[in-house]
């Protein structure tokens, strides 16, 4: 008779937990280690690129070689995420020896922990072990979720079928949903958006996505990381739209999943016609961008009555003086309104530089909100001459948007 595990729910916080391998399955898996505030060890030769940002970022530790027995010291909690069995196996023999638990991702019947199926509520989180079956598992977290979502649903429904998506109750294979995952809480994905993930053959993610969804796919899910970290790794963006088709056309339902919102400084519009040119049928799912919602979670509205009519959205990735930039600096200068700039770090000086230049007042209020909306949000106020300079002294890094207008300040007191 096989025993029932015992469930039970882990207080990390601050304790050593210890993940070997840096692969798909570590992605999945690392984002809710960090948001129970667990002191993670990732030991691997090379990382995707979503966990190479977060260990640049400083939120884990990364080891860049092979397990040794004694990156065990002080673990609580092992995570083996490769899928060589006998590498495995040598590592959950160690955690063995020294009593710590471990989640093995290639033999279940191996490990001495099993991460159950998980969704998240505000301060509620539902777990779900479903006997070593894990869609089982999962079938039964998704209808809980359902049940939670009934509450806030406008309509009372949840998870009903889209006419949209060509749907009709079942999943539809062969086709692409372009998801805006919104800016970083993985709460303010749209109800549309989480229920096409939740039927998602395959997950094509950049590395703004919100790391929790992702812990919510099933196991079976092929998460393909198509992260475009800043100055550092990427796909180059045909390959992307390669895959997307290619697994579309293979007979999958593939979700393409950014953040923020798709058509916002995302290519989406460049993957849409990239499926459509090869016959394949996309559904477009908005997300809430950054561009609205970093503002208004540092508490700055970008528009307010009697301070500003109107605001602008553009894109810093370029230097004014760039030849390949779009932009009108100068016509930008001489609005009123708010200016919200994504991407915009790197050339923060020169576009401060260029805006002055051409008439906007250095003492013209600014700010920058770093990662938005999640736990390691960061604001820093600031004007329009000053605050480059003081971006650097702050140390403050991408994902970041940098608001300009009187709108930064219209909440203050």
């Amino acid at each position: 008779m096989t025993s029932n595990p015992y469930p039970l729910g882990l207080r990390l916080h601050g304790r050593r937990v210890v993940v070997v391998g840096g692969g798909a399955v570590a992605t999945r898996r690392v984002p809710a280690l960090l948001d129970a505030g667990a002191d993670v060890l990732l030991v691997a030769p090379e990382l995707t690129p979503a966990l190479r940002a977060r260990a640049d970022a400083g939120r884990l530790h990364w080891v860049p070689r092979r397990f040794v027995p004694e990156d065990l010291d002080g673990a609580w909690l092992v995570q083996v995420a490769v899928d060589d069995p006998i590498a495995a196996a040598s590592v959950s023999a160690v955690a063995a020896e020294r009593r710590i638990f471990c989640v093995r991702a290639d033999d279940r019947t191996a490990a001495t922990a099993w991460t159950p199926a998980v969704t998240r509520h505000g301060p509620v989180t539902v777990a779900v072990l479903g006997g070593g079956d894990p869609r089982r598992a999962m079938t039964v977290r998704d209808a809980i979720r359902d049940l939670l979502a009934v509450r806030l649903a406008p309509d009372g429904i949840a998870g009903r079928p889209d006419a949209s998506t060509g749907t009709t109750g079942g999943r539809q294979a062969g086709r692409v949903a372009l998801v805006g995952a919104g800016p970083g809480d993985p709460e303010l994905i749209t109800v549309k958006g989480w229920r096409l993930l939740t039927e998602a053959d395959v997950v094509v993610a950049d590395r703004l996505v919100p790391g929790l969804l992702l812990d919510e796919l099933r196991p079976d899910v092929e998460l393909v990381d198509a992260s475009k970290i800043p100055y550092g790794p990427s796909r180059a963006q045909e390959e992307i739209n390669q895959i997307l088709v290619d697994r579309a056309l293979a007979g999958a339902f593939v979700v393409r999943l950014k953040g923020g919102d798709p058509y916002v400084f995302g290519r989406g519009g460049e993957e849409l016609l990239a499926c459509a040119a090869a016959g394949v049928p996309v559904t477009v799912v908005p997300g809430v961008t950054s561009s609205i919602a970093a503002p208004a979670a540092a508490g700055i509205p970008v528009t307010h009555r009697g301070v500003a009519h109107e605001f602008t959205v553009v894109s810093g990735h370029l230097a004014p003086d760039a030849p390949a930039s779009l932009v009108r600096w100068d016509a930008l200068a001489g609005l009123h309104g708010t200016l919200v700039i994504l991407m915009g770090l790197k050339n923060l000086a020169a576009i401060t530089g260029t805006l002055i230049a051409h008439g906007r007042s250095p003492q013209t209020p600014a700010a920058v909100v770093q990662e938005a909306t999640t736990g390691t949000q960061r604001v820093l106020r600031s004007t329009l001459g000053e605050v480059a300079a003081d971006l650097r002294a702050a140390d403050l890094r991408p994902p970041a948007v940098v608001v300009v207008g009187d709108v930064v300040g219209a909440l203050d007191g």
